[in-house]
């Protein structure tokens, strides 16, 4: 019995004139995705795109775990594919649903007639089909309402496809219709989530990563990479960008007050992704920042950041309690890496009394006494570029 799976788009259905281009990045990025898997034929018809398998060798568990990580696409279901006969139709959803049929108790049918040269409309298609399930299956009783199971049929212009319940898909909009931003990551719960988060919504990734060693290990930037692997499951393709940030935190550690290190910190690494995010054509940053969760992110802190570049910056976390984010991280397979025990550059040098509340002119009096351009140029241009598999 041959197999196929359905795309239904998401909130692409209510766009405009330009549409069709959001339309084709999600094919083409259905395409990149489900390549390991095989050759498939990807076709949009009628506000669902269909993926059909082009060998017996295509891996469709494999295929179908991918579509459900790409963004645009509301939900997804594997389905069979029967000739347009009733003939064909009802023996074909007796096979293929047979065993969710037989643990079901209750179920109804759903059918959509898209050709309308079929000779039965949907109400006619639903009837016939579900009086044949009912004989064929003695367990089952018909549920309208609440059915454990709902049997959809949908006759189309070139076959009717047969399918049980639907798998909600990833949802947002596809990945690089958004535009382009950096993602300062590092390592911790929070960045892979707001880049997951700002994906989500049709940006395309590059990642900042900050390292210092020997303060930091090489397996502390291998957990980033692990990291970034997982977001690029549902981002595609990501560049990570490892900026060396040792002489610039000995620099604040030597030459400014204690209790301005962490801002001081956060204000160079704006600078030096803003530098890293003009030269990769993005045009914003993406940080991992929730208001007043640690001393660099109350609304002051903030705001002394903000002055350090021009571009926008996205906080996609900015509202939300680290219970929620945790709970997103646990969803999209962060979580348990982010906890590994490895120092990152922002535990580097803490101090011990943060000022929680820094002002912008005496933040801008302690940073004067550093050579900030010198100290940038020097880790931008020693930057290293890996690419994230995907």
């Amino acid at each position: 019995m041959k197999e196929i799976i359905l795309i239904k788009l998401g909130e692409l259905v209510l766009k405009g004139l330009n549409r069709q281009t959001f339309e084709q990045t999600l094919l083409k990025n259905i395409r990149r995705r489900i390549a390991p898997a095989g050759k498939f034929e990807i076709r949009s018809l009628q506000s669902t795109i269909t993926v059909t398998p082009l060998s017996d060798d295509c891996d469709m568990d494999e295929a179908s775990e991918r579509i459900g990580k790409i963004f645009g696409i509301a939900t997804y279901s594997r389905a069979c594919i029967a000739e347009k006969s009733m003939e064909k139709i009802l023996p074909a959803c007796a096979e293929y649903l047979k065993y969710q049929l037989l643990s079901a108790k209750t179920f109804k049918v759903e059918a959509k007639r898209s050709d309308k040269k079929f000779p039965l409309n949907s109400p006619q298609i639903s009837a016939e089909t579900g009086a044949y399930l009912l004989e064929k299956f003695p367990n089952l009783s018909v549920d309208v309402h609440h059915p454990d199971l709902i049997v959809r049929v949908e006759v189309r212009d070139f076959a009717a496809y047969i399918h049980g319940e639907p798998l909600r898909g990833a949802g947002g909009i596809p990945v690089g219709t958004g535009g382009k931003a950096a993602i300062l990551i590092s390592g911790g719960i929070d960045s892979p989530v707001a880049a997951w988060m700002m994906a989500r919504r049709g940006l395309e990734l590059s990642a900042v990563h900050f390292a210092s060693p020997p303060y930091t290990s090489e397996r502390a930037e291998q957990k980033v990479v692990d990291l970034l692997t997982e977001v690029s499951a549902y981002a595609g393709r990501i560049y990570m960008f490892t900026v060396p940030f040792t002489h610039i935190q000995e620099a604040i550690r030597d030459h400014c007050p204690e209790e301005y290190f962490t801002i001081l910190m956060r204000r160079f690494m704006m600078k030096a992704a803003e530098r890293i995010a003009q030269k990769e054509d993005c045009r914003a940053l993406i940080t991992g920042e929730s208001l007043g969760q640690v001393a660099s992110q109350t609304l002051q802190a903030i705001c002394c950041t903000d002055e350090a570049c021009s571009m926008p910056v996205f906080r996609p976390l900015i509202g939300d309690d680290k219970r929620d984010i945790v709970a997103m991280a646990q969803k999209i397979g962060t979580f348990e890496t982010s906890i590994e025990p490895f120092e990152d550059c922002c535990t580097v040098f803490t101090p011990k009394h943060p000022r929680t509340r820094p002002n912008l002119k005496d933040v801008l009096e302690a940073e004067s006494v550093l050579p900030v351009e010198a100290l940038l140029d020097e880790c931008v241009q020693n930057t290293t570029i890996r690419r994230i598999p995907v």
